[in-house]
């Protein structure tokens, strides 16, 4: 599956959580690109090319052709680069996407926290983001995209499933496997119609300011909807069902799970 970087964690719950506009603001890999021009990483060209196909990416919306565009401009991008290289563009990274961190999205992790459950960012962003950032989070874990390296440079070739799509699904059934989670008590939060298979593969999908397709939907399965707001610590539209679904959550993070230690 895809690389997976962790903490300790509990229960045979968890809760999945999309990065790019829904734990944050914005996107984590123009963040990355942004820095690596900075840095010389990447020519201008490039940075522009790559941040115009995100862009056009987010306003198609999914389909195989254009995941697997996306997966060749990902993985294009690093190809070449010494991993080091990137892992060090944390240190500029890491301050600028946990200042985007929704004030909501906190409050969430610190319920299912709370509730002993385990959390897990689920994005197709490097792993060598994904995972730090999750870390600083005081969150179980990051699940990302990784990349192959050899002799410390990046190939261009994948390893593992693109973590996108079917992808995300392939990744965290592999970790429910290996960690004992129930899919079908576990929750998942994204904003995209992309992340539909991740969504309905647990047992409580929320939709989190949400394209037009999800949100259209969501309405149509009776999923929660929540929208975050993107500067005050208040939540500024919610629907019914997603009030209702919070008194849920309540009732079961208040249940809570026995802690267990993370496994080798």
């Amino acid at each position: 599956m895809s690389e997976l970087t962790s903490v300790a964690h509990a229960g045979p719950s968890a809760a999945f959580f999309d990065l790019d506009r829904t734990l944050i603001s914005g996107s984590s890999a123009f963040t990355l690109a942004l820095e690596a021009r900075a840095q010389g990483l990447i020519p201008t060209g490039q940075f522009v090319k790559d941040a115009l196909g995100a862009a056009w990416f987010k306003l198609a919306g999914a389909s195989d052709d254009t995941a697997n565009e996306v997966r060749e401009r990902i993985l294009g991008a690093v190809k070449g680069l010494r991993q080091e290289d990137l892992i060090a563009l944390n240190g500029e990274i890491l301050p600028r996407l946990l200042a985007r961190i929704r004030p909501e999205a906190r409050r969430l992790l610190d319920l299912h926290r709370h509730a002993r459950r385990a959390t897990y960012i689920v994005s197709a962003s490097p792993v060598e983001i994904v995972g730090p950032l999750a870390m600083s989070l005081g969150m179980t874990g990051g699940i990302g995209t990784c990349s192959e390296v050899v002799d410390g440079v990046y190939t261009g070739e994948l390893v593992g499933p693109f973590c996108y799509g079917v992808g995300k699904v392939e990744a965290i059934t592999d970790l429910a496997r290996w960690e004992g989670f129930d899919l079908a008590q576990c929750w998942a939060y994204s904003d995209s119609a992309g992340d539909l298979p991740m969504l309905e593969a647990v047992g409580h999908p929320v939709a989190v300011n949400p394209d037009a397709r999800l949100e259209r939907i969501a309405r149509r399965q009776g999923w929660p909807i929540v929208i975050f707001s993107q500067r005050t610590k208040s939540v500024i539209r919610r629907t019914t069902a997603a009030v209702a679904t919070t008194a849920v959550a309540a009732a079961g993070f208040g249940a809570g799970w026995k802690f267990r230690s993370l496994r080798s």
